[in-house]
């Protein structure tokens, strides 16, 4: 039976790469499906890891209405036996309805991937109707890292290299920043980055910025660079 499965976890952890991998098993066994994406890291309508793999996909904007789009393919003669969103926690909650729609009126496979919390550790809305209403919702197995070694369970923003909690929900990373990068008024661009964080020092908010430069600082003790302790193993 077709289902919505939502495949989450934070940034780094594989979730382009897995919806990548699952566009190509399904496509060498004959089944025909649709690629979507939405503010993509590539800043262009494909699907791309940071392993360096990408494929053209559909972009996603507001006014797209996924049981319209696909019962026209279907009109026109496509098959389509399956549907891959990716950076769906940008979806708005009625398009993760049409979806579902798919799911159970056309027996259509639906497989979203995103991340669940922004960087203020706020559900997204398309996070939080794709967990209310997904048949399945699987923690990809990939684990990213904080800067200290530890499990990274936060996705957290920083500008010109200072971590913030405030802002808009939606600015696109890894833009801006150049010395040619200037708005309107002539002022510099801020460069915006995202960093995944381990809760203690996302609470702290301490990034890797603020840990090197805390480290190099003659001032700062062992106990004020807070350093995260790894969990003991036990032995065998």
């Amino acid at each position: 039976m077709a289902e919505l499965v939502f495949f989450t976890g934070t940034m780094d952890c594989g979730k382009s790469t897995l919806a990548l991998q699952m566009d190509h098993t399904h496509a060498v066994r004959g089944r025909g499906g649709l690629l979507f994406t939405q503010h993509d890291r590539s800043g262009a309508a494909v699907v791309s890891s940071r392993l360096g793999l990408s494929k053209g996909a559909l972009e996603v904007d507001d006014d797209l209405d996924f049981w319209e789009f696909v019962a026209e393919q279907r009109t026109k003669g496509r098959r389509i036996d399956y549907v891959i969103c990716d950076e769906a926690q940008f979806y708005r909650p009625e398009q993760v309805e049409q979806l579902a729609r798919l799911v159970d009126e056309m027996g259509i496979d639906v497989y979203a991937f995103g991340i669940t919390a922004d960087f203020r550790t706020e559900l997204f809305p398309g996070s939080r109707r794709l967990i209310e209403l997904a048949d399945r919702t699987q923690q990809l197995q990939v684990q990213a890292l904080c800067w200290c070694g530890r499990p990274a369970t936060v996705n957290a923003r920083v500008v010109d290299g200072t971590m913030v909690v405030e802002g808009e929900q939606v600015v696109v990373g890894d833009v801006g920043g150049e010395d040619d990068d200037a708005d309107s008024s002539g002022e510099p661009v801020p460069l915006v980055e995202y960093e995944v964080l381990c809760r203690r020092h996302y609470m702290r908010r301490m990034n890797s910025a603020a840990a090197r430069a805390a480290s190099l600082s003659p001032d700062t003790l062992p106990f004020d660079l807070d350093l995260c302790p790894l969990p003991m193993v036990p032995p065998p």
